[in-house]
């Protein structure tokens, strides 16, 4: 599969999560659009949002709430694909939001693989590829990027880096959508800097490929130990997103 193809995948399911056209993400202008349910989002999101800001690069699309979208038409206008997601501008965006009891909740950088890129494989360690049933006695604190506690029907394939019996990584994947799985990955501290986690990832992403989806890898803009990884693991950069929840919600976060 091209990048090209990797991508367009990726745009599709974006289209279905925010409800708009994959087209939006690349026609140079602004692009607005109420949010509403759909079957086919990733499993996790919580829709309809009141406010999220997607960018594969060129422009912005909002994807929002009625009483909120004469706001944002105005501000992704103004402030374009870069500075709608960089203060000061997120404080005007912030301040708008509480008038509605939401805040700026989740900023997010998003990665696809490139299959002409370069990847680390070596690391020293037995790589395992593992089905449910191996896995399933690894939802443990430790690997709880790699395997969701909550929602473990979507984990469906992992890969694991043993130090003879011992499991020291673990990477995970979680049947978010229909064509794309996300990848999880934690390493012992104790093995940390020593390769682990980009071979396991780079493994899985093939594994992933011959099942027939697409992978993707999400870090936080400030994660830079796991945003390495992903380029590390032959990824880069496609989108960014940012999502507004209530402050309820912020409050209870653990």
């Amino acid at each position: 599969m091209t990048y090209e193809k990797i991508l367009r995948v990726a745009m599709e399911q974006s289209a279905a999560d925010l409800n708009c056209r994959p087209e939006d993400f690349v026609s140079g202008e602004n692009v607005t659009v109420i949010s509403q349910p759909s079957a086919s989002a990733r499993k996790y999101l919580e829709l309809p949002f009141f406010c999220q800001l997607v960018s594969y690069g060129d422009n912005v699309v909002a994807s929002v709430s009625a009483e909120f979208a004469p706001f944002v038409r105005e501000y992704i206008n103004r402030h374009g694909a870069v500075r709608s997601f960089e203060t000061p501008s997120l404080h005007e965006l912030e301040s708008a939001l509480r008038g509605f009891g939401h805040r700026v909740c989740f900023m997010a950088e998003y990665f696809l693989p490139v299959p002409e890129l370069p990847v680390s494989v070596g690391c020293g360690l037995k790589l395992r590829v593992m089905g449910k049933s191996e896995f399933e006695r690894y939802y443990l604190p430790a690997f709880g990027n790699a395997l969701c506690a909550d929602h473990p029907e979507r984990d469906v394939i992992a890969v694991g880096a043993f130090d003879g019996d011992r499991l020291a990584g673990l990477a995970g994947a979680s049947a978010d959508c229909e064509t794309m799985w996300q990848i999880g990955v934690d390493v012992l501290p104790e093995y940390r800097r020593r390769g682990i986690a980009s071979a396991m990832t780079s493994r899985l992403a093939l594994e992933i490929f011959n099942l027939g989806k697409v992978p993707f890898y999400c870090a936080a803009w400030s994660n830079v130990r796991s945003v390495r990884n992903a380029l590390r693991s032959g990824f880069r950069p496609a989108w960014v997103e940012l999502t507004a929840k209530s402050e309820e919600f912020i409050h209870n976060l653990k």
